[in-house]
């Protein structure tokens, strides 16, 4: 049975399906006039090669595409087409492109003008380079001087970038097989995107340290050239590993733990409608209730009194996280915002406590905004909440925390947010992103050690935007960057990020994680205006309740052969074990769990999961529930 588009991404507008381009044993997947999952004998070699304009505050065009010709032989495939791009002030920008890949070679070329010039803060090429494998492996860089440099990837991300002045970057893809990317046409350099939580290592064009925006003069053309030659010294077909249609299997690992405390934001805008909501909030019973304060958004006394209001309807505990504008002394700040809690009698449990400055990145080179040492922000909010746990780190996202990383003497936690629509909205970009999990909460550590950590509040929509004046608008339900409301929020699509983000974290140790809010467009239940009927509870509501359920839990780590498809764990309560498997694809996958009793599986003795889709199953006869 075919389920509906809408049930599973919460809109019925399709992805455009990518042409797949082969040429030997070299594949790519052509999206959009990009290419993606770019493959040599079925090892996944980059992850994209891309040709991207982005306006002044960091959003991406979505150029249209005329004159596409596609041309396919045995060992030869070539692209031609143009784009333009509608900029502001009725400035457009005209791009030629020629892609042409052989057995062992593929070059992507591209040429852009503007009759009357063009602004924009990046123009060219973007190459991704996968890390799971890659991270920490060795890597040869040529410089745009001639200079060759034996490297490695960042493991621990870096918070700058790792490689500037590049004009080519070598790595190996798998035995006796190396790839070479080489960029043409202007200065590259690579971030550690996993910053971001991006699945990749990003080599783009032009350094941050030059001013963007920038013009694109009129009339002269912008040429660049980007090519990947692959030197396959054994030259035989070798069986890369994967499912290939076959079962995925699940093994019981060695890593176990204790399920983090469940948490729900909620802010002044929203107070009301939690607490009309305030049987749901009931029932699925979260840990925490994390508010949020911004003195500068116009919250005051009656923000408070509205938290007050909802804590006492609460049986768990509560935080306040708070932007603390810093346009006075901290101290003067924090007494002001203690009094206003007073004159309420709202007392949260915890305060975490950020710059509002903060909240917007610092890119290389650029200025550090004016901003009182953290030290003093945290010593004022011991003095104006006394008895009450202070924490600190970022208010965005993890990025900010690694390059502005927060003294911590003073606190009793650390705390950060994610994003996975930053750079890019597609669905595989989404769901790759939480590949990227574990290297930040490792980056955590390395950091911090074993100070208590929190993630959230992560949600597919941003909720604020770090790196641009605003977050996007998003009236038609698309998918696009950056955008404060995502269809797939609505659908399966954000129940199974969200059990697959919990599942990537669970080694951190985390004392509390927030994947929503209690309603409105970041929420478990819809409102007005909302594609679905007000009121109606989201698929992502079925995740937080189980994911409240299982805090405390103890839980143990299931390797799954195909973990971009298939993440499983599992947990033990006082009610017996179960195993928890979510499918993160848009096609039912066949799971080999071993015999978990009959419910859910086929003939072949697998459970077979639908699309986008999370099964318990029960473990008291079985080995993985000891």
């Amino acid at each position: 049975m075919t389920i509906d588009a809408f049930q599973l991404y919460g809109t019925r507008f399709a992805e455009t399906p990518p042409v797949r381009l082969r040429a030997g044993k070299l594949e790519a997947d052509l999206t959009n006039g990009n290419l993606r999952t770019i493959r040599y004998d079925g090892t996944e070699v980059l992850r994209a090669i891309s040709y991207l304009v982005r306006d002044r505050d960091w959003g991406t065009y979505n150029p249209e595409i005329v004159d596409l010709r596609i041309e396919q032989s045995d060992d030869r495939f070539a692209v031609a087409y143009r784009a333009s791009c509608e900029g502001p002030d009725d400035t457009k920008l005209i791009i030629d492109v020629r892609i042409t890949g052989y057995a062992d070679r593929l070059d992507f070329e591209a040429e852009a003008v503007a009759a009357t010039g063009f602004e924009t803060n990046r123009c060219g090429f973007c190459i991704l380079h996968p890390i799971v494998g890659v991270a920490g492996s060795l890597a040869t860089v040529e410089h745009v001087g001639g200079q060759i440099v034996a490297t490695r990837f960042p493991d621990v991300i870096e918070p700058w970038q790792p490689f500037k002045d590049m004009r080519a970057i070598t790595h190996t893809v798998m035995p006796d097989v190396q790839a070479e990317c080489r960029m043409e046409g202007d200065t590259f350099e690579m971030e550690d995107q996993r910053n971001w939580s991006d699945a990749s290592y990003k080599t783009y064009v032009r350094p941050l340290a030059l001013p963007w925006p920038y013009q694109i003069a009129a009339n002269q053309p912008v040429r660049q050239k980007t090519s990947l030659v692959i030197r396959d010294i054994g030259g035989s077909t070798r069986h890369s590993p994967g499912v290939s249609g076959g079962a995925i299997k699940l093994e019981l690992g060695s890593c176990t733990g204790t399920m983090p405390d469940i948490g729900v934001i909620i802010t002044p805008e929203e107070a009301d409608a939690s607490l009309s909501a305030k049987s749901v909030l009931t029932e699925i019973a979260p840990q925490e209730l994390l508010f949020h304060f911004d003195p500068d958004a116009g919250h005051g006394v009656e923000a408070f009194r509205r938290f007050a209001a909802i804590a006492t309807l609460h049986r768990g505990r509560s935080t306040l996280e708070i932007a603390l504008p810093c346009k006075s002394v901290p101290a003067s700040e924090t007494s002001e915002i203690a009094r206003q809690m007073q004159l309420a009698e709202f007392r949260p449990d915890a305060i975490m406590i950020s710059p509002s400055v903060d909240r917007q990145s610092t890119p290389p080179g650029s200025k550090w905004p004016e901003c009182p040492p953290l030290d003093e922000v945290y010593t004022a909010a011991r003095a104006a909440f006394p008895g009450i746990r202070i924490g600190g780190g970022m208010l965005s996202y993890f990025t900010e925390l690694n390059r502005k990383r927060v003294p911590d003497g003073q606190l009793d936690f650390v705390s950060h947010c994610t994003n996975p629509i930053v750079h890019a909205a597609d669905d595989l970009s989404v769901m790759q992103t939480l590949e990227a999990l574990p290297f930040i909460t490792r980056s955590v550590r390395a950091i911090y050690g074993d100070k208590p950590y929190r993630i959230g509040p992560s949600t597919i929509p941003m909720r604020q935007n770090p790196y641009g004046s605003r977050t996007m608008d998003n009236p038609v339900g698309a998918r696009i960057p950056m955008a404060n409301r995502d269809p797939r929020h609505n659908g399966r699509f954000g129940q199974a990020f969200a059990f697959g983000y919990a599942i990537r974290v669970l080694d951190a140790d985390l004392e509390c994680l927030t994947l929503s809010a209690l309603t409105g467009p970041f929420g478990l239940i819809a409102g007005p205006g909302e594609p679905i009927e007000p009121g109606r509870r989201r698929p992502l509501f079925d995740t937080v309740r189980t994911l409240c359920q299982l805090a405390g839990a103890t839980w143990r780590e299931c390797v799954s052969s195909s973990p971009s498809e298939v993440l499983s764990f599992v947990a033990r309560d006082t009610t017996g074990a179960r195993l928890y498997v979510v499918n993160l694809t848009s096609e039912k996958r066949k799971v080999d769990c071993g015999a978990c009793g009959p419910t859910g599986k086929d003939s072949s003795g697998d459970l077979l999961l639908d699309p986008l889709a999370v099964a318990v199953l029960p473990l008291e006869h079985h080995a993985l529930a000891d």
